[in-house]
């Protein structure tokens, strides 16, 4: 356990290296511009794993599932080559 200074009041608080963890003396949370920055990458993580072509959701019928699915697996097996021709590419000078 350590102590941060609050970017809220400008006082020392007890911190536990966590971004949520509350300042003694305002109660907002230490983590300042790193908790803002946390929560807009889980925002835009969120966002691009909703907006995915094969996102399979609840609302989709069997059939879309199934193509979804398969869409994923090419995917997965052309990522697969790629990785590996890259591999070889970065190998064969050395």
């Amino acid at each position: 356990m350590g102590q941060k200074k609050c970017p809220h009041c400008e006082k020392w608080s007890r911190w536990n290296m966590n971004l949520t963890d509350p300042c003694e003396h305002c109660g907002q949370p230490l983590g300042g511009k790193d908790l803002k920055n946390q929560e807009r990458r889980e925002q835009e993580q969120l966002k691009n794993t909703e907006n995915w072509l094969f996102t399979i959701k609840k609302t989709d019928s069997s059939l879309l599932v199934f193509l979804k699915k398969i869409g994923n697996s090419f995917y997965t097996i052309f990522m697969a080559i790629l990785s590996f021709l890259l591999w070889l590419i970065a190998v064969m000078p050395g």
